[in-house]
């Protein structure tokens, strides 16, 4: 008979067992952490407030800095905290919570980035007809969508995950209640239900990516024709960091969840975690702020107190 162990919690291994490197790394998860949240809040509120941001474009990019928001503080918080106390420990209700609440927003960051991507396709390819295709009730139905497929995908991965039987001790190689490592803990083959749920994943990701791909090829064919050398270079500038962002995430996910287990972890999975849940939260109000007048526009009037007009769209 299997020696199976009682789970009440997992412990979480992350990057160091020395001291000194520990509050290193919390300091330096804090300074992230901190960019996010401000980049991301400031994103919320002037998108709220400044009635020349309520168009589809501003109105997806709120949800994005909404679920970026959310998606860090799933797991760098707990890390810094235990960090800094010299502690290890996730209860089994935590780590169930975690699981969920990160495959949700992780999926819900892919999808988002889909519709904002086609959202740019319209406007760019089809201007005269843009405003049909992106009314406010079809907007708020695809933030629905999002929202529900990241339910659906969350709801999988937890009753997947946590139907295993852990029996290989509660030591996890990841500074949270990363999938892949709770694979590892088991000893049978009940996880290729999980296998399962993230091949499906990993290829409806691809074709999200795929059509923002395709959509980005018809933005760069018609912005191509613009005869301005200043307009082709503002697309350009917005268009190129997106698409990195978005293929860095998609990959480094993908790349984590359908890497082969390992009995020994390694320092690039480790890296390949923060490449898909610190450095994309803290990149993209950066990204899609930074080359935006009408955003920086609205940043000053926060930073010097002026009253924003707030016209009531979506």
């Amino acid at each position: 008979m299997a020696n199976t162990t009682t789970i009440s919690g997992f412990f979480l291994v992350g990057f160091s067992d020395t001291r000194e490197l520990q509050i290193l790394h919390a300091f330096l998860f804090l300074v992230m952490y901190l960019l996010s949240l401000t980049g991301n809040l400031i994103i919320i509120t002037i998108t709220t407030l400044d009635q020349r941001l309520q168009s589809p474009m501003y109105y997806f990019l709120k949800h994005l800095s909404v679920l970026d928001l959310s998606f860090i503080s799933v797991t760098v918080p707990k890390f810094i905290v235990n960090s800094l106390m010299d502690g290890d420990y996730v209860s089994y209700s935590e780590c169930i919570l975690q699981v969920f609440s990160f495959t949700v927003l992780a999926w819900a960051e892919v999808a988002i980035l889909t519709v904002m991507s086609y959202d740019r396709y319209a406007a760019i390819c089809f201007p005269l007809h843009y405003e049909v295709i992106m009314n406010p009730s079809k907007c708020r139905l695809a933030v629905i969508a999002v929202w529900l497929s990241g339910g659906i995908i969350g709801i999988l991965y937890v009753t997947t995950t946590f139907s295993i039987t852990f029996c290989r001790g509660k030591i996890v190689h990841q500074f949270f209640c990363d999938i892949p490592q709770l694979l590892k803990l088991s000893c049978s083959n009940d996880y290729l239900r999980v296998i399962g749920v993230s091949v499906f994943v990993a290829l409806m990701a691809f074709g999200c990516f795929t059509s923002i791909v395709l959509s980005y090829i018809h933005i760069f064919s018609t912005v191509l024709k613009i005869p301005s050398a200043e307009g082709r270079s503002k697309a350009f500038s917005t268009c190129l960091p997106h698409l990195f962002v978005v293929s860095f995430f998609v990959s480094t996910g993908i790349s984590a969840f359908l890497k082969p287990a390992t009995e020994s972890p390694t320092a690039f999975d480790l890296v390949i975690s923060i490449f898909y849940t610190v450095v994309p939260p803290t990149l993209n109000p950066i990204i899609y702020s930074l080359r935006n007048e009408a955003m920086k526009g609205a940043f000053k009037k926060l930073l010097v107190g002026e009253e924003f007009t707030r016209k009531k769209i979506f």
